[in-house]
C-alpha cells in the first residue's frame, strides 16, 4: 500500500518490527523514537531498503507539546496522515499495588494512555483527509486476564480497549479504529521487565507453545490498516498464542 502512515515507538519491537512491515515502494513510514535514536537509524534504514520513505521523529508522547510536533512535522513532510498506529508505551516498572508510587502510577498512564489520546486528537484532522483512514492501538493480554505486579500497565491497556470502542464510533463512517492485545512477545519490553524463568513459564503455558514475535503483531497491525479489513472497527484482535481466549 502507498499509503502515509505514523507509527509512534516505532524503534524497538513491535513499533520496529510494524514500521518494517509498512515499508513498500512510495510508502512513508515514521520512525519515532524518544531516547533510542542509534536503534531509530537502524530501521529508518530497512525501512528506506525496502523501498519505502523513512521520516524520523523525536519526541517523548508522553508530554502534551511532543505529541503535537510529532504530528505536526510528520503530515507536513509526508504530505498528510493516511495510517496511525498508537503503539508508544511502558511498563515503568513491576511493583505490588500497595507499593506503588504516585510518580510511576502518573508515568505508566501518560505514556500508554494519555500520549494516545492526544495523539489521536491532533492526527484526527489529518486523518479525516486521508486515504481509507484507520488507527490501530496496542493494548495487551494484561487488560484481560490481569498481570500481577503489573495492574497499573493492565488497567492503562484497558483504558485503551476502551478508547478504542469509544472512539471508533465517535469517527465512523470516516476513520476506522481498533486494537491488537499482543499477548507474551520477545522484545526488548520484556528484557528489561520479565525474567527467563517468567518466559519460559508463559511459552510453556500457551497453547501453541511459544511466545511471540514483533512480527507476528506487526502482520495483525498491517492487517486492521490493510482494505481487506475494510469492514473491522471497535474489535481488540488478540494475539497471543492461546495464552488467553475470550
Amino acid at each position: 500500500m502507498s499509503r502515509r502512515i505514523l507509527i509512534t515507538g516505532s524503534s524497538t519491537g513491535i513499533g520496529a518490527a510494524t514500521a518494517i512491515r509498512f515499508a513498500e515502494p512510495g510508502a512513508t513510514v515514521s520512525v519515532h523514537f524518544n531516547t533510542s535514536r542509534e536503534r531509530a537509524k537502524q530501521v529508518a534504514a530497512e525501512v528506506a531498503r525496502k523501498g519505502a520513505r523513512a521520516i524520523l521523529l523525536q519526541g517523548d508522547v508522553s508530554q502534551p507539546a511532543p505529541c503535537e510536533q510529532i504530528v505536526e512535522t510528520f503530515t507536513r513532510e509526508a504530505g498528510g496522515l493516511d495510517a496511525l498506529v498508537n503503539n508508544a508505551g511502558a511498563l515503568v516498572r513491576r511493583s505490588l499495588v500497595e507499593n506503588i508510587e504516585w510518580e510511576v502510577l502518573e508515568q505508566v498512564f501518560r505514556v500508554n494512555v494519555f500520549s494516545a489520546f492526544y495523539v489521536t486528537k491532533c492526527a484526527l484532522p489529518h486523518l479525516k483527509k486521508g486515504n481509507a483512514p484507520c488507527i490501530v492501538n496496542l493494548g495487551s493480554i494484561a487488560a484481560r486476564h490481569g498481570a500481577p505486579t503489573a495492574t497499573p500497565y493492565g488497567a492503562a491497556k484497558a483504558a485503551l480497549h476502551a478508547f478504542t470502542r469509544g472512539l471508533a464510533k465517535e469517527v465512523a463512517p470516516h476513520v476506522r479504529v481498533n486494537a491488537v492485545a499482543p499477548g507474551v512477545i520477545a522484545t526488548p519490553f520484556h528484557e528489561k521487565m520479565s525474567t527467563p524463568e517468567m518466559m519460559k513459564n508463559w511459552a510453556d503455558g500457551a497453547p501453541l507453545k511459544r511466545n511471540g514475535t514483533p512480527q507476528d503483531v506487526a502482520e495483525a497491525i498491517y492487517y486492521l490498516c490493510s482494505p481487506a479489513a475494510s469492514f473491522i472497527t471497535g474489535e481488540t484482535l488478540d494475539i497471543n498464542g492461546g495464552l488467553f481466549m475470550r
